[in-house]
């Protein structure tokens, strides 16, 4: 898919490197005691948001590498088969992120241990996923800007 003669991809792969981080950072203040309150339904809302960025962004991709790059060979198709891996994990991580913000926010009343463990789940998922997009981008930015 095309929008005014630019694939998509490039153009919705903004929203998840933005929303992506911004997300994780968010899963990290979270953790505060004194923010959690303030932080719980805007952090789901970015954590969903981010996940379904990601998932268009990858959508696209998968569409963008079968109608442009599929007969390539080489470096470049070595590049961006590296960049599809770390979509792919990506994918997943920033999908476990929202429903493990989901969840915190849902069981936000608890105390003691599930609370506990739901803060740190969420914080540790936020920064899998924070790291999985640097990740994803560098390979992607490897693929698109490297000659050699």
């Amino acid at each position: 898919m095309e929008i005014n003669g630019v694939p998509l991809h490039p153009l919705v792969v903004h929203a998840a490197v933005v929303l992506t981080p911004v997300a994780g950072l968010v899963a990290v203040g979270y953790a505060v005691p004194s923010w959690r309150d303030r932080l719980r339904w805007p952090l789901v809302v970015l954590a969903v948001l981010a996940a379904a960025a990601v998932w268009v962004a990858y959508l696209s991709g998968e569409n963008l590498r079968t109608d442009r790059f599929g007969a390539v060979t080489g470096t470049l198709a070595d590049r961006i088969a590296d960049h599809e891996t770390w979509a792919k994990r990506l994918r997943i991580g920033a999908s476990v992120f929202a429903v493990v913000a989901l969840a915190a926010a849902w069981f936000h009343s608890r105390t003691g241990a599930p609370r506990a463990v739901l803060t740190l789940l969420t914080v540790v998922a936020g920064l899998v996923t924070l790291v999985l997009v640097v990740l994803t981008g560098d390979a992607g930015a490897q693929a698109t800007w490297r000659i050699d």
